[in-house]
């Protein structure tokens, strides 16, 4: 969803000439809310007649902009088949059964790391990707990609709690504000098991990836307490259903806590002081991908600076492009608390990595709090 700086669809999107032309501002256009935003991409004037070739991608929901995908098909031909999935977890078993075949993924750390392991994704050709000369190095060579062999870096962010400041008198200090009676049946929880099972875990001083039985049922039990008193588990729905109130404090990743505060004043962001989860999502392509060629133009081009740059005006989640940033400004894109947060708040957080066949304890415990009464 388009937060309301940005253009509604029918607005024509005009060129970055800062960075294709050099030395010129980007051009700022007023969208029918009357807010202003800067479009960096144009539509080509003549696009490409489409070839007949297409490739596959298989995304988080809310997670490009559709422009972006309208744009890559005007320059290159190639018609984008685009389906979304909620989580992880549903994301592998649909790539792990071999029904469908997908060019492009965009999975998690730790499911990257999984998928490695598993020979489910195929080795990236750097030849073919110029653009990653855009990326921060920092996000290369991670622990769950160590050779940077398998991922092309797309976003980053942290786990939080956004708040509606009208309802919640005092701002949150951690985590504790989810098991405040205060609160009951005005919260959100992510249904999501790795997320939510590994933010009770730090609530109780444990590792965010134990596999210890004890701990986990620990967790368990915390989050079965807490059930009476939460409105309902989401994903995706919940931006809307915080915008327009349905409650005052909800678990949510950041980029989702952006597109919130940029739709409502009353919305705000923390980053809990005593721990968190901080992500990094990627570009794969799988070990059975139909279209190489056109996976590899695919990510190529979702790094480029302006297309970077225009996309994370959609998506509000952090991005490692140092280019796009710089195109943006990176003084203005570094005040953001939300995808910038001070680092001794960073130094709390922990990667997810995979758990191998431990992560079945995750998945009963999981059960079993869904299924409470």
């Amino acid at each position: 969803m388009k937060k309301k700086w940005l253009a509604v669809l029918g607005i024509v999107l005009v060129i970055a000439v800062a960075f294709l032309s050099g030395g010129e501002e980007a051009a700022i256009e007023e969208s029918e809310e009357g807010e202003d935003y800067i479009a960096y991409v144009t539509m080509p004037e003549n696009p490409v007649p489409m070839t007949g070739e297409t490739i596959s991608v298989y995304n988080w929901g809310d997670y490009i902009d559709p422009d972006v995908i309208d744009v890559f098909e005007a320059e290159t031909g190639i018609k984008v088949i685009y389906e979304t999935f909620e989580t992880n977890e549903d994301m592998y078993a649909k790539i792990a059964m071999g029904g469908s075949s997908y060019d492009v993924i965009v999975p998690s750390e730790y499911m990257i790391e999984r998928m490695i392991r598993e020979e489910l994704l195929q080795k990236v050709n750097w030849d073919h990707i110029p653009n990653v000369k855009n990326i921060d190095p920092r996000f290369m060579n991670e622990a769950y990609d160590p050779e940077a062999a398998y991922s092309v870096p797309y976003t980053w962010g942290t786990m939080g709690i956004l708040y509606n400041t009208k309802t919640v008198l005092e701002k949150p200090t951690g985590w504790n504000v989810l098991l405040s009676e205060e609160y009951a049946m005005d919260m959100f929880m992510l249904n999501s098991p790795r997320d939510t099972l590994g933010i009770a875990l730090v609530m109780n001083g444990f590792d965010l990836n134990s596999t210890n039985p004890e701990e986990l049922r620990i967790a368990q039990d915390m989050l079965i307490k807490q059930k009476p008193i939460v409105l309902a588990y989401v994903v995706d729905e919940v931006k809307d259903k915080m915008i327009s109130g349905e409650a005052s404090v909800a678990m949510v990743w950041s980029g989702d806590a952006t597109y919130c505060m940029s739709e409502s004043d009353e919305l705000d962001y923390v980053l809990p002081p005593e721990g968190s989860n901080i992500f990094y999502d990627s570009m794969c392509i799988p070990k059975n991908a139909r279209n190489v060629a056109g996976a590899e133009k695919f990510i190529d081009f979702m790094c480029r600076a302006d297309v970077a740059a225009m996309n994370y005006q959609y998506v509000g989640y952090a991005i490692p492009n140092l280019a796009a940033i710089e195109l943006m400004g990176a003084e203005e894109y570094n005040a953001s608390p939300v995808n910038n947060p001070p680092q001794e708040a960073l130094d709390n957080c922990q990667v997810f990595r995979y758990l191998g066949d431990e992560q079945r304890i995750y998945d009963q415990v999981w059960t079993e709090v869904i299924s409470a009464f």
